[in-house]
């Protein structure tokens, strides 16, 4: 029997052999688990800190808050400062007071003389941070809500180092890591010490010492628990103030002092004591800037898309603007001084050389409820000189808004035209709706009256509104939106001072629209450049953008036609307003109703807009029911203040540049000039665009002089006047009737045969005979003296042009074929004519009509 034990040893074998291969598959999945999850524990490590390299970039530095809050001269974050273009004269400073206008920093240290109430940190801490001295400087609840700042020390970030950063969540997690930063680096008391001297308490008032002396008129040392309670909910919100709001205050610093009380930081009798406290709150509030007030206005709008509002308004700012400071105290002036003339006012006290610049208005009316405002603005660099609020009865207010734009959009309309091949020597009718248009509203002129044929170039000078109409639905109205959005110009909307002004200062620099980008929008600018504390510049618009809107020859056609002063005779008269000794592209405007009258004109130095506006009707007398503002009252304005401007400026006017072609046309079909045309003037073009054909508006007729007939070849020479008229399409034949143009007559003569002569006739064909095919013409041709005759056609019953057939014949003919006349090709009503030329230069005709079938 054989052994059992190589069996059994051989069972164990295997069964050792499974467990391992079991073992070894078991520690590969562990390994292989172990290295995945190293490399997503990597992986993560990497992302992290890849992450956090991304949020942690440009960190600002946490040395910036020393910088700003902890000045060597124990003065705090002075107010926010504009500036004139010199940077020498102010025109604002962001303090409720002019005791403000120094800021004051003071401690928590209560060693100091003079340091921060404990009643109103415990009060302040209360209200902004109730976990203040636990915490780390930061929370984490809330980072989901960038616009949420739950510590003071996030509080002093946000404000002070991350103001410029949109509301995101990649800046709730960098204020939480500066936060954390500043409370380890500097502690917490000078965490509280520099938010108290820092925060907004409305008003312009930043730093505690600043709101009590605004809000109790005392220093923060001296303030009372009911007053510390009372600033620490304003702090909160800024805009219920004691100034703004006294009894929303009042009741919410009552609530802070309940709080305190709460929370042991107010005895029972400290809390009843200030309960029963009647702070005594002053009545004084701010005084709004009292230069330049619309322009300051301007500043901030502009502004606050670069830099947030609290940032500007918390102090440490120089901002150095483009103002004009001569400049504005002159255009206030004026301003001022039309205004209450308008307003029909005793004349201000406060005179001004350029007032004396201001021509008469026009006579016999008035408008008591009239406001203007005016802009001044440097084309070639975008700037801002100066700005005039809306001045009512010669009283500026800080504001500038937009109006209707009426006509004083109108130049884009025919800007359209010119890039699509018009020109200012097109013509145009400004005449009645006709035909397919006869049932629309009749669109009448300001006037009241149309004015027939002219060329685009009259029709924009003279603000014409027939032929703007007609030209918008020529060109699509879409287009014409297209090319004024070019400009910044939105055609359906309102449309501000600046906007106009800048516009059509792109015409005054050949094409070229110098500004900045200013949110959406590019726009002529009002500040230089703006500068911190430490004196680095946070904004520099010094050197403008250019952006190239037109070509120059475009910006200069239409410059050539707003810069003709006789083109605007026909609506202003000689001698208008708009006339001032130099080269100046001028366009006005004017609404329907006459609420809103605009003036915006622009030399190579300068652009000057003005705006006249009423609501009421105008009250001067009875007789003035209905008169309307028109562009005859802002243009006075205009006048003096571009007269102003210039003063010490060369009168230069605008060079042709390439692509402009200069030539005579016929006046007013913008045509080559022909014999008949009566007036002849010198148009501009664009390359490519010149008349090519004769003018066909004027024609010459044959009148018989005693019926006022056409004349015909019957009728005698004696009786024939050669007149030149003017043809109107069939569209305007109804306006030349009733605007008494001269229509040239439509029938002819009547025809009556003259007598044989024997010697000169045609008998063949007949008189009026139907002709067709080759024709022999047979006739006499002789007589004594005779040297030659000659057969001719022509068209019509009185042919401007002859066609001789054959030439001339030397031999006598007797009642034979003169000429054989090949008709193919012909129809209609021909003459026939026979010349007998004879010594003595004596000459016989025979003339008949036939009809060419």
């Amino acid at each position: 029997m054989p052994s059992t034990l190589p069996i059994l040893r051989a069972r164990r074998e295997r069964r050792l052999e499974k467990q391992n291969k079991q073992s070894a598959h078991t520690r590969g999945a562990i390994i292989s688990g172990g290295i995945v999850l190293s490399l997503l524990l990597a992986l993560a490590i990497i992302l992290g800190a890849f992450a956090y390299a991304d949020i942690t970039r440009e960190l600002p530095s946490t040395e910036i808050l020393p910088r700003l809050l902890n000045p060597p001269d124990g003065l705090l974050l002075q107010p926010t400062r504009i500036y004139d273009r010199t940077g020498l004269q102010l025109l604002l400073t962001f303090a409720p007071d002019d005791a403000a206008q120094t800021r004051r920093y003071i401690p928590v240290n209560e060693q100091n003389p003079q340091h921060i109430p404990e009643n109103l940190i415990n009060a302040v801490i209360a209200v902004a941070d109730p976990q203040f001295r636990i915490h780390s400087g930061y929370a984490i609840q809330g980072y989901d809500d960038p616009e949420r700042h739950p510590t003071i020390a996030q509080k002093l970030v946000s404000g002070l180092m991350l103001y410029n950063e949109p509301p995101t969540m990649r800046r709730a997690i960098r204020e939480r890591i500066l936060a954390a930063q500043i409370t380890a680096q500097f502690g917490r008391t000078q965490i509280i010490e520099w938010y108290l001297n820092s925060a907004n308490f409305g008003n312009y008032a930043y730093g505690v010492d600043a709101a009590a002396n605004l809000y109790f008129n005392k220093p923060a040392d001296q303030l009372t628990l009911a007053e510390s309670a009372i600033l620490a909910a304003v702090s909160e919100t800024p805009a219920l103030n004691p100034l703004d709001a006294p009894q929303v205050a009042l009741q919410r610093g009552r609530e802070v002092i309940h709080i305190l009380n709460q929370l042991g930081l107010a005895s029972n009798e400290a809390t009843a004591l200030a309960l029963a406290e009647t702070s005594e709150i002053t009545s004084a509030l701010p005084t709004p800037p009292t230069i330049a007030p619309a322009f300051v206005n301007l500043v901030l709008t502009q502004l606050e898309t670069q830099i947030p509002r609290d940032r500007i308004e918390r102090g440490g700012l120089t901002i150095v603007t483009t103002l004009d400071y001569d400049l504005q105290k002159q255009a206030a002036c004026v301003t001022e001084v039309y205004a209450t003339r308008l307003a029909d006012l005793p004349a201000p006290e406060t005179d001004c050389d350029s007032a004396r610049l201001l021509p008469s208005l026009p006579p016999a009316v008035t408008f008591a409820d009239s406001s203007a405002s005016a802009l001044i603005l440097d084309p070639k660099t975008g700037q801002v000189l100066a700005m005039v609020g809306e001045t009512s009865q010669g009283v500026e207010t800080p504001l500038v808004s937009a109006h209707r734009p009426g006509s004083s959009l109108d130049a884009f309309v025919y800007l359209t035209g010119f890039t699509r091949g018009l020109s200012p020597g097109s013509l145009t009718w400004d005449i009645p709706p006709y035909g397919d248009f006869a049932s629309e509203e009749v669109n009448q002129n300001f006037d009241g009256n149309f004015h027939g044929p002219m060329r685009l170039r009259i029709a924009l000078a003279n603000d014409y509104q027939t032929p703007v109409k007609t030209l918008k639905t020529q060109m699509g109205i879409e287009n014409v939106t297209k090319i004024a959005s070019s400009f910044g110009i939105e055609l359906n909307s309102d449309v501000s001072m600046l906007e106009l002004a800048g516009a059509y200062g792109v015409f005054g620099t050949q094409g070229v629209y110098f500004g900045q980008a200013i949110g959406d929008e590019f726009l002529p600018v009002s500040i230089l450049r703006v500068e911190g504390a430490d004196h680095v510049a946070l904004l520099d618009w010094s050197l403008p953008q250019a952006q190239t809107i037109v070509t120059p020859a475009m910006a200069y056609l239409m410059t050539h036609v707003l810069s003709d002063e006789p083109a605007r005779w026909n609506s202003l008269g000689r001698s208008n307003a708009l006339e001032i000794g130099r080269p100046a592209g001028i366009k006005v405007g004017q609404t329907v109703e006459g609420s809103d009258a605009w003036v915006v004109g622009f030399t190579p130095s300068h652009v000057v807009a003005t705006w006249t506006g009423v609501r009421d009707t105008p009250l001067a007398s009875p007789q003035q029911a209905g008169e309307k503002i028109t562009p005859r009252f802002p243009a006075v304005l205009w006048n003096a203040l571009m007269q102003t401007v210039s003063e010490n400026t060369p009168a230069d006017g605008w060079t042709a540049p390439q692509g402009v072609a200069v030539m005579t046309v016929c006046d007013p079909s913008g045509m080559l000039p022909t014999r008949e045309c009566p007036n002849l003037v010198t148009e501009v073009f664009l390359h490519g665009s010149e008349p090519t054909h004769a003018d066909t508006m004027f024609r010459e007729f044959s009148i018989n002089r005693e019926t006022g007939l056409l004349a015909t070849v019957f009728t005698p020479p004696e009786l024939i006047d050669r007149r030149v008229y003017m043809l109107a399409p069939e569209n305007a034949r109804e306006w030349a009737q009733s605007a008494g143009m001269e229509i040239p007559p439509t029938s002819y003569d009547a025809i009556q045969a003259p007598p044989i002569n024997p010697v000169a006739n045609i008998t063949s064909p007949q008189l009026f005979a139907d002709v067709s095919g080759t024709v022999q013409i047979i006739g006499t041709a002789s007589g004594d003296g005779f040297l030659y005759y000659r057969v001719q056609v022509g068209k019509g019953l009185n042919p401007q042009e002859w066609i001789q057939l054959g030439g001339d014949v030397i031999a006598p003919i007797e009642n034979d074929v003169l000429a054989e006349w090949d008709t193919e090709g012909l129809s209609g009503l021909y003459a026939v004519q026979l010349v007998v030329v004879k010594e003595g230069q004596v000459v016989d005709t025979a003339v008949i009509q036939v009809t060419i079938e």
